[in-house]
């Protein structure tokens, strides 16, 4: 904590009210109306109706499409996100770019707005009670050349309200009817919503470089956890994020929990997403074989020896990507010209392009499986020198 003693500082007294006043006007408002009025079917649905429109709004808006340009979109769904985006009640996209950007610039060093080294308190809510000096917006011109943007900056605090508070209980109001509607829905998709959606996020900084692992990179405490991703709308592969951040995925798996990325995909079918940037597949495996070896080879007397396989195995897993990308762009040129050729010629053609491109997969297999040897080799000479000793 000692370099930040020079720094000085100050308790932001309206940040600070509305984070310690919001969870308990939600928690003692849901047991007034609890007890008045019970649980219908509606209370469920607007709390996760304006939970998931907020949420994504922060995660696939304000952090993948507006933070790293992950991906385009079109203006419809930006204006979406600016709205949610408000009623999530985390500053304008502006602003939050802003330091968002800082902190991978600077993440875990001093600069970080939010670093987790000053504490797991002050990562995932101290930084935003306590202002440290003026307030510094920059690295942000491509956003404030944006006209939705720019607006959304300017009336932040009222569209937060207007969308955030008063919507649902509006709807609740038109819905179910009388003072019982209109409560429910402002305390089931306006406070109770904020407080889940402001710790959910907020995990991200905290939890997320705190507690998982580093199968990509260990330059920083970003780390992935699957169970944090379903409390984070797909955020908890954070030591993927924080290594490939141009990917507009973070649990980059078909199977990995990750609705922000299903939300940018899906848009994309309907043309409201475009030109979605993933790293290739060679570069994420790539990196997560020199992870690997990176860790058996530390304190391992062979690392010279084990060096040289490794490189083998490096060379033939992206030697065999480079050549399955040409084998598929030859095929998908072949199809092109499939009415060209006769349909036996076309089956001969079709079985030989099937044949090279299954070649390529074996030798990718193969190589996965000789550093999966390797590891295990190394595995053991560690545990035969500690047994040794």
């Amino acid at each position: 904590m000692s370099e930040h003693v020079g720094k000085p500082s100050s308790i932001n007294i309206v940040n600070s009210a509305f984070l310690i006043g919001m969870p308990i006007l939600a928690f003692t408002s849901l047991i007034y109306y609890s007890v008045n009025y019970g649980i219908s079917w509606f209370e469920p649905i607007i709390f996760v109706a304006f939970y998931l429109a907020s949420g994504l709004s922060i995660t696939a808006g304000y952090h993948r499409l507006f933070s790293h340009r992950t991906h385009k979109a079109a203006w419809p769904l930006k204006l979406f996100y600016a709205l949610f985006g408000a009623a999530a009640f985390q500053n304008s996209v502006i602003k939050w770019c802003s330091d968002h950007r800082r902190h991978h610039l600077k993440t875990d060093k001093e600069e970080d707005p939010y670093s987790v080294t000053r504490g797991f308190f002050w990562a995932h809510i101290g930084w935003v009670m306590v202002d440290e000096g003026e307030e510094v917006v920059e690295n942000v011109e491509d956003l404030q050349a944006d006209r939705i943007l720019a607006w959304q900056d300017r009336h932040i605090f009222l569209i937060g309200f207007l969308v955030g508070i008063l919507a649902p209980a509006l709807i609740g109001y038109a819905w179910i009817g009388g003072v019982n509607g209109f409560l429910g829905g402002l305390i089931y998709g306006g406070f109770v919503r904020v407080v889940f959606v402001h710790h959910g996020t907020f995990l991200i900084n905290s939890a997320a470089h705190t507690w998982g692992s580093q199968p990509y990179s260990t330059e920083n405490t970003s780390r992935d956890s699957p169970l944090l991703s379903l409390l984070t709308f797909g955020e908890g592969y954070h030591n993927f994020h924080h290594t490939f951040q141009a990917d507009y995925r973070n649990g980059h798996k078909w199977y990995h929990w990750d609705p922000s990325k299903w939300l940018i995909k899906s848009a994309s079918w309907v043309g409201l997403t475009k030109d979605l940037h993933k790293i290739p597949p060679k570069v994420i495996e790539s990196r997560k074989m020199k992870r690997t070896f990176q860790k058996r080879a530390d304190g391992n007397e062979m690392e010279n020896q084990f060096q040289e396989k490794f490189s083998e195995c490096l060379a033939q897993l992206r030697n065999g990507f480079n050549e399955l990308i040409e084998r598929r762009k030859e095929y998908k040129l072949a199809k092109q010209s499939k009415k060209s050729q006769t349909k036996n010629s076309w089956k001969t053609t079709k079985e030989g392009h099937k044949i090279r491109i299954k070649q390529c997969k074996i030798r990718i297999a193969k190589a996965r499986i000789e550093f999966k040897l390797l590891v295990q080799a190394m595995r053991l000479n560690l545990n035969t020198k500690a047994i040794a000793a």
